[in-house]
């Protein structure tokens, strides 16, 4: 028993001397090939292709910038470049030429794109402006560091000379000795934790591995991470304030609008060859000087009205006119100074879909340059290709700052059959189609209202006029006697009648089916409401709209 008992100990010493290799002794790096290093994580068992080293610059695969820097890196046939974009760049990068575009800018480059094994390598060491990253190779280790600036970067100096260990550990193997009065990187994330005493370092050699506190003197924070700023404080109210182009904007002075705290008048249009037409004048600037005064942020409206779907799908399908349509919308929220845009690209084709995610990627990082918000709108899901399936909804969230869910027409001008235009069902049921299936931020997603509805006349069961009506105008349009019955479902009153032997019916927007659909925003967290359009309204439903919505 004795003897038996002995190897049962020398059995279990074995094994966990060998659990103590096993966690504290194995390797991580890969000797064979040039470490990457991002942000104190080392990836380079996750690169698709190795790093290539020459005449003192680094590249990467094109594969492997989307995988790490930009996931919407593409290659553009026609222009023979490379098309890339961060939070505050986009940049064009010619095929075969030491030059770039960054923000339409032209610089040039110690080293350009290059292509080997059918697979294009891009300069990473050169596109720090692009990126907001410092990449430093280190020839001692072979190792290629990349940390981005907008990150907390922290730096402590050793006391002591230091062993800077595998795992935080003091029986684990030592992966570099630091002498006293070295400099080590705080690499701490939260995918490695770090048991008291301890801190995760990197060296000056781009070692990765822990030290000892107690052996390190302050650590000093050299630069923190930034923070992205909400582009409003609390909900969206937004009210479009719609003119057509014909007419000059509104004239709002000695006016104010309760509850609201985004003015989006129709500035803006697409020209056909991608320009931008201006409808601003006296009358705009006006306009925008009176906002300033009741602290209403501007987000002015370019839309894609008048202009066929052909034209547009030319605008959106080439780089050179995407860049000219976004250079003159920067160069007009400059001019006047405004807060932000609202993309409202309404009937296009389906097969141009990722064109347009394409120009809202692009634009994205010029107006964050500026410090300006991008809303973008769009229709329900699951509806008609050219008016419904034409976006990428998942993808225009992530890109943009607020997406804007038009939530009417459920019945509209081209419909067969009279219906709601917005009935609280249905509205609710896009809305979790938004957040669910097309995985949209309830914080980025906006609830747009209308103010209107429509008078359905029938003849013999079919549909022969359908005029919108202002909200405002409901009681001025219907009969006195005619009685109204509140749908539960629809959280709206219908009315229906008869006169000289046309059918009329009216599915009613008022207070009470608005603060239905307002209570939609409270219920699902979203970011606010937007409504269409001014001057529709009854001016009472301000008092409940500040009061929902907290503006």
């Amino acid at each position: 028993m004795r003897k038996i008992l002995i190897v049962i100990i020398l059995a279990i010493s074995i094994i966990g001397l060998f659990y103590l290799v096993s966690n504290n002794y194995v390797k991580d790096e890969m000797t064979d090939k040039t470490n990457f290093i991002i942000n104190n994580n080392n990836v380079t068992t996750s690169l698709k292709h190795d790093l290539l080293l020459q005449d003192g610059v680094v590249y990467i695969s094109m594969d492997d910038i989307s995988n790490f820097f930009d996931n919407t890196i593409t290659y553009d046939e026609e222009y023979d470049h490379i098309i890339t974009c961060s939070e505050k760049k986009t940049a064009s990068i010619p095929i075969g030429e030491n030059v770039i575009q960054i923000n339409s800018a032209n610089l040039t480059l110690k080293a350009g794109v290059i292509e080997k094994d059918n697979t294009y390598y891009i300069p990473i060491s050169e596109l720090g402006d692009v990126y907001n990253i410092s990449t430093t190779y280190i020839e001692g280790t072979n190792i290629v560091t990349v940390d981005s600036l907008d990150r907390e970067y922290s730096i402590a100096t050793t006391t002591k000379n230091v062993s800077v260990k595998y795992k935080p550990t003091t029986f684990s193997r030592t992966v570099a000795k630091v002498e006293q009065g070295s400099t080590l990187i705080i690499a701490n994330r939260s995918e490695f934790p770090v048991p008291d005493g301890w801190t995760r370092v990197r060296t000056e050699d781009g070692i990765l591995g822990y030290a000892k506190l107690n052996q390190m003197g302050e650590i000093n924070q050299i630069r923190s991470n930034m923070e992205e700023e909400k582009p409003i404080d609390g909900k969206v109210s937004l009210v479009w304030d719609y003119y057509s182009i014909y007419v000059y904007a509104p004239d709002r002075e000695e006016t104010t609008v309760d509850g609201v705290n985004v003015v989006s008048p129709t500035f803006f249009r697409v020209g056909e060859g991608g320009e931008v037409l201006t409808n601003i004048e006296e009358q705009g600037q006006s306009y925008i000087q009176w906002a300033k005064q009741n602290n209403y942020e501007i987000w002015p409206m370019i839309s894609n009205e008048n202009l066929s779907m052909d034209n547009l799908s030319t605008i959106l399908r080439d780089y050179k006119t995407r860049e000219k349509l976004i250079n003159e919308i920067i160069d007009n929220i400059v001019t006047y100074q405004l807060d932000g845009v609202n993309i409202d690209f309404e009937g296009m084709h389906e097969e141009d879909k990722d064109y347009f995610s394409r120009f809202l990627i692009e634009l994205e990082p010029r107006l964050n340059e500026i410090g300006v918000t991008l809303s973008v709108d769009v229709t329900a899901p699951d509806g008609a290709p050219d008016w419904s399936l034409c976006y990428d909804r998942y993808t225009i969230a992530k890109v943009a700052d607020y997406i804007i869910f038009m939530a009417y027409d459920q019945y509209g001008a081209s419909s067969t059959e009279a219906g709601t235009t917005a009935g609280c069902g249905w509205v609710e049921e896009n809305i979790q189609k938004f957040l669910g299936q097309e995985a949209v931020p309830a914080e980025k997603l906006i609830l747009a209202i209308p103010f209107y509805t429509r008078l359905w006349e029938e003849v013999d069961g079919e549909v022969i006029e359908k005029p919108t009506v202002s909200m405002k105008n409901v009681e001025e349009v219907l009969p006195d006697s005619v009685e109204r019955k509140w749908d539960e479902n629809l959280k709206q009153y219908y009315v229906e009648y008869v006169e000289d032997g046309s059918t009329y019916k009216m599915w009613i927007e008022d207070e009470k089916s608005i603060e239905a659909k307002l209570n939609l925003i409270e219920e699902y967290n979203l970011a606010g409401a937007a409504f269409w359009e001014k001057d529709m309204e009854d001016s009472t439903i301000w008092s409940l709209i500040s009061e929902k919505l907290g503006v």
